[in-house]
């Protein structure tokens, strides 16, 4: 009860961690998501507005306008006097002792003039001379009434010109001197307090220029028109100009502010939630009717909720950031990938529901759920049992062409022609084409994650050239030969009964790599010397026994997947080495004999397909004593190995049925029955002489 509670708490976590982050990553608006670009046709049928709003200026001419207005705004200044007051007194206190009183109450003067003038910045004197027409603005009040008075600015000096105009005057007066005031006071305080004092003393009145600057921009920003309730913003296949692209931007910023209230959010998210947990929920029932032996491994159900969780969010991220993500993305992979660990139902469920959840995030849902369903059904369909690479390219070559057969339907369904037949779209299936080819990259990364063992990595161990596989053929040759009978044996039944064919014929090849310890001690290796003769049964035994932990050993050393290894821990089981221990038991008939010695670590078959290969390895092994190979004799054989592995409960903990176990009899006695079938003697000459008799004319005319 513990264990079913853990099994039931643990799929019920898989399931509310992919909701919550796939929740997490949706948007949660119940308005359907637009993307699109200036200069682009409108993807999307037409689209009308769902209240009235305003029609903004494009981007591009509000900013020209803004512009403008920023170069013939006229600025707002005001007047410092503190600044001419202070000025002077500064400029008096420092060039006392260092001018003459009449030089420095000239100076002065001219000071005063300047100020009176006004001293405005250098980035203000610039824009008065070249973007005003010389023209400031002051503002003032009266009476609490506020008035505008533009004057005249062209007066105004900027420090630096101020002290050029006080530099020219007191040289124009006093000509009679070789040096003007910027020389005659070089070595002084003269010219350093006179720079320091010109200061500005027309200020811009920053307050009221960006008041005035506000209001003249709200041309800019102020509506041009009105799009009214159920007027079109822009149809399918019209080009988004910048215009467009201002009223789509102000629809959907209105959608977000005023059409989603805190409340719709909410009931939004709580229907999305639901009908995540119902996809979710939906596959996990099919597993556990359909497929229990699936839903039964923690590891295999994480994988696959791992899988679609990341396709689900890779495809929501595509769908936000590229104008064809939908296109772009692999769906077909999802029953390419899923097929080779687990099966073709199980491929095409998860398909469905990864579709089916990724279409919360499109457009158009239901042409959405039709494409990629043609897709990833035609790829699960052209690859029933991946074994080869190659396939991988004929399989993305039929997925392109579902795609474009699709894609076309679509377009006449909808449109009633082809004039929104994009082929830039029909590009990026075939981008999706050449990522579904590299489909095989990804499973191997799932079975170093995973452990999983894959069809084409059987495949390849499977290959006799493999380095495991060709030490067993020159080490023990006898066992190499009986490890490939056994295969070919072990694959037709496993044929029969729908197993798995390329896993039994694998296993089957590497289920005695434990005898390269010690090839001698076995019946297959031997040529003549026995070298179990003057050893008591039980030590005999050992010997035999130990190929089971030894090619474990081996195994592990060559790197063969656990997948495998089971076949060697399991082809025995719990059974005895019954050669032996019948031995050892009638030498010694008065004294009890422990069968543990005598039996093999096991565990017992735990799947189908090493029940099988149980069956065919004593099947052939047995069957190769036999005297008389008719049909009686293979069938007894057969039907007496078969049952008592079944009596001594050697199948208990597998799933295979009886009606398994007859098919797999059948399959047997048919196959053995080939094997060992009786030749025609061929018949021995009479005569001597090899030139054949020449024939009458007439009968060989007849012949």
């Amino acid at each position: 009860m513990k264990y079913l509670k853990k099994k039931l708490l643990i799929r019920l976590g898989l399931i509310l961690g992919s909701t919550i982050i796939i929740l997490w990553l949706l948007p949660h608006d119940d308005h359907q998501s637009y993307s699109y670009e200036q200069n682009q046709p409108w993807r999307y049928p037409l689209l009308t507005a769902e209240f009235d709003m305003p029609v903004l200026r494009d981007s591009a001419s509000a900013r020209v306008m803004r512009d403008s207005i920023d170069a013939s705004f006229v600025p707002f200044v005001k007047r410092d006097n503190s600044v001419q007051t202070s000025g002077i007194t500064r400029f008096r206190n420092a060039v006392a002792g260092e001018l003459t009183p009449a030089e420095s109450s000239e100076l002065s003067s001219l000071l005063t003039e300047v100020y009176w003038r006004g001293v405005v910045s250098s980035d203000l004197y610039e824009r008065v001379r070249k973007r005003t027409g010389g023209k400031l603005r002051v503002e003032s009040s009266e009476n609490g009434a506020s008035t505008v008075v533009t004057i005249d600015g062209s007066g105004m000096l900027s420090p630096a010109k101020a002290f050029e105009y006080i530099d020219s005057v007191f040289n124009s007066r006093h000509k009679s001197r070789k040096n003007g005031i910027s020389n005659r006071l070089a070595d002084t305080k003269g010219a350093v307090a006179l720079n320091a004092v010109l200061t500005p003393n027309v200020v811009p009145d920053t307050a009221v220029n960006a008041k005035f600057l506000e209001q003249e921009l709200l041309t800019v920003n102020g509506a041009l028109g009105v799009i009214k309730k159920g007027q079109r913003i822009v149809d399918r296949g019209e080009i988004v100009t910048p215009q467009i692209f201002t009223n789509l931007n102000t629809y959907l910023d209105m959608l977000e502010t005023n059409g989603n209230t805190e409340r719709e959010s909410t009931y939004f998210m709580a229907g999305q939630a639901l009908y995540l947990l119902i996809c979710f929920t939906g596959l996990f029932v099919f597993l556990s009717i359909y497929r229990p032996v699936f839903y039964e491994s923690d590891k295999k159900m994480l994988f696959l909720m791992t899988f679609i969780t990341l396709f689900v969010i890779f495809s929501v991220l595509m769908f936000e950031y590229f104008a064809n993500g939908p296109y772009f993305v692999p769906y077909a992979m999802v029953p390419v990938v899923i097929l080779v660990f687990f099966d073709s139902r199980t491929a095409i469920f998860s398909l469905l529901v990864t579709v089916m959840i990724s279409a919360l995030v499109t457009v158009y849902p239901f042409q959405f759920i039709f494409l990629q369903l043609a897709a990833g059904l035609t790829a699960a369909f052209s690859i029933h049992t991946l074994s080869q690479r190659s396939q991988l390219l004929r399989t993305a070559l039929y997925t392109f062409l579902a795609y474009c057969v699709t894609y076309t339907a679509i377009r006449l369904l909808s449109d009633g022609n082809l004039v929104h037949f994009e082929w830039r779209t029909i590009g990026a299936f075939a981008i999706n084409a050449v990522v579904l080819s590299f489909a095989y990259i990804f499973v191997l990364i799932v079975e170093k994650i995973y452990g999983f063992t894959s069809t084409v990595t059987l495949v390849e161990l499977s290959d006799i050239n493999n380095p495991l596989l060709r030490r067993l053929a020159q080490e023990a040759p006898g066992t190499f030969q009986h490890s490939m009978q056994v295969s070919t044996l072990a694959a037709e039944a496993a044929r029969a009964i729908g197993a798995n064919t390329q896993l039994v014929r694998t296993g089957a090849l590497y289920h005695d790599v434990g005898k390269l310890e010690s090839p001698i001690f076995f019946t297959e290796n031997q040529h003549g010397i026995n070298p179990h003769q003057g050893l008591d049964p039980e030590t005999s035994a050992r010997k035999i026994i130990s190929h089971v932990p030894a090619g474990v050993s081996i195994a592990q050393h060559a790197k063969i997947p656990t997948l495998i290894r089971s076949f060697i821990t399991e082809h025995h089981g719990r059974s005895l080495t019954r050669y032996f221990y019948n031995t050892a038991v009638n030498a010694n008939p008065d004294k009890p004999v422990d069968k543990t010695n005598f039996m093999y670590p096991g565990p017992n078959p735990q799947s189908k397909e090493t029940a099988i290969l149980m069956m065919a390895d004593a099947v052939e092994a047995a069957s190769r004593s036999l005297k008389d190979y008719s049909s009686a004799s293979i069938n007894s054989l057969v039907d007496k190995i078969i049952d008592t592995q079944e009596s001594d409960g050697l199948y208990s903990e597998s799933p295979i049925s009886f009606h398994d176990v007859e098919v797999i009899k059948d399959t047997f006695r048919k196959r053995l029955a080939t094997i060992y079938h009786s030749r025609v003697s061929y018949p021995e000459l009479n005569r001597t002489d090899d030139t054949p008799k020449k024939e009458p004319e007439e009968t060989a005319v007849e012949k």
